[in-house]
């Protein structure tokens, strides 16, 4: 894989990472079904939310072994916002 993809692959995984941690966030701060429009499109998007915040973190884990764990790695702080997101929810309710 060239230098290129690897990077874009990376920027990939950080964003929807970040996108994965704020859909979360919102949905424990903000009341989502206050209206009918933004409900559905929360109860839309909630499984494929739940699948990323399982499955990136062990994507963005491995591809970070393979770059032989280099701290300056996107999929490093992927996989920390993912952790962070996911123990927020944990220890939220």
């Amino acid at each position: 894989m060239s230098e290129v993809n690897k990077l874009k692959t990376a920027k990939i995984i950080f964003i929807l990472s970040i996108l994965t941690a704020i859909f979360w966030c919102l949905g424990q701060f903000v009341d989502v079904y206050y209206f009918a429009v933004v409900g559905a499109i929360f109860e839309i998007l909630w499984l494929p939310m739940i699948a990323m915040l399982f499955v990136l973190p062990i994507f963005s884990l491995v591809l970070w072994a393979k770059e032989k764990f280099n701290p300056k790695s996107l999929h490093l702080y992927s996989f920390l916002i993912l952790l962070a997101t996911g123990l927020f929810l944990m220890l939220r309710n």
